[in-house]
């Protein structure tokens, strides 16, 4: 070939923040509460006198988990407090903002789970106006970007029982919010075991409204999920990354379609799963099991959902065509109705198709 001749071959561009931050993203496990935005949360601590930093650099330092920080779980709970709110219109602006934000992250459909205790244990709101101003502002924030929010109601094993649950549960169905479409058991696996809350799944699995997502198999062994699916009937697991210890587990999860909603930046930050390098998350998926990737909380990691993109995609040698799989594993396990999953996507794919038209891909 003569050496003046120039090659026509076009690189392939790099799958780096940048590019991914475009992408098209389905997301299953995110908390509202952990996913606040930052400048409207740090306008409301000076506005309401929360005993925190007036300046912003240190207001942030002061209310995030050190990105790179060695994990340690306790540092990392501390980071969550619930007396940000004095006012309906406080709880309305954070929900707004912060998912309003959920554009800026390349979202395309986004099951984000709340706690109505959560905005209303300091003042004693009523949880039922909570869920509204919750759902109303997304419904605006979704209006104003594009981005498609349904919600998941959590409940936390160590602060409610199953009794007040159920009571939370059947009023907030009483409001016939077809936006909500699944509930969340979150908290300490380690103390309250599935075994505690088998009459309030009952309830819910009875009813036939919503998906159920269980927090198992975090830092708990691969016996819990087993618990989770066999006690609670779950249809999806939070985390779940001690599947991997489990190949009878792997396979069940395969042969039933049942995913994991997987965390890759929470885990090391927690210290459930500290070697990000060699998370279960990219071998699970290569044995066959259905996992997706989740941000979980990112503005308390200082992270954003792109990070664990682009974590998958260096640790794990994945290319764009696995980045698709794993979005439409998502779709799948969304608590859509099929007729919903299935506009949702061809939707996707659309805007798939869009994303590497742009990036050339």
């Amino acid at each position: 070939m003569d050496g003046n001749v120039q090659s026509t071959e076009i690189a392939t561009p790099e799958l780096d923040h940048s590019t991914l931050l475009q992408f098209p993203k389905i997301e299953l496990h995110r908390h509202l509460e952990g996913t606040f935005e930052l400048q409207t949360l740090f306008t409301m601590s000076i506005r309401n006198g929360i005993d925190l930093p007036t300046d912003f650099p240190s207001f942030k330092k002061e209310v995030q988990f050190p990105k790179d920080s060695e994990p340690d779980f306790l540092k990392f709970l501390s980071k969550f407090r619930n007396n940000w709110y004095r006012s309906h219109e406080d709880v309305w602006n954070i929900a707004y903002e912060s998912m309003r934000a959920f554009a800026d992250d390349g979202i395309h459909y986004i099951e984000v789970r709340f706690s109505p205790e959560h905005f209303a244990i300091h003042n004693n709101f009523d949880r039922l106006d909570i869920t509204n101003i919750v759902v109303e502002a997304g419904k605006k924030a979704a209006e104003d970007t594009g981005t498609q929010i349904r919600y998941l109601l959590t409940f936390n094993r160590s602060r409610q029982t199953q009794e007040e649950m159920r009571e939370l549960y059947d009023k907030v169905m009483s409001l016939q919010l077809s936006e909500i479409i699944g509930i969340d058991l979150a908290g300490d696996e380690l103390n309250y075991p599935p075994e505690l809350f088998v009459d309030f799944f009952k309830a819910v699995k009875s009813d036939g409204y919503c998906g159920t997502t269980i927090h198992a198999g975090e830092v708990t062994p691969a016996k819990q999920v087993w618990d989770a699916l066999n006690v609670l009937n779950a249809d999806r697991i939070g985390h779940g990354t001690s599947a991997i210890e489990d190949t009878n587990l792997q396979r069940y999860l395969a042969d039933n379609g049942i995913a994991l909603e997987q965390c890759i930046t929470s885990n090391r930050q927690t210290g459930s799963w500290t070697d990000e390098a060699n998370h279960p998350l990219g071998r699970l998926y290569k044995a066959g099991v259905p996992v997706t990737i989740n941000s979980d909380d990112p503005t308390i990691q200082d992270s954003d959902l792109t990070d664990d993109y682009v974590k998958a995609v260096r640790y794990f040698d994945l290319d764009i065509e696995d980045l698709i799989k794993l979005n439409h594993i998502a779709i799948d396990a969304t608590f859509l109705p099929e007729t919903e999953k299935e506009t949702l996507r061809n939707d996707y794919d659309a805007a798939v198709t869009r994303f590497r038209a742009a990036q050339n891909l």
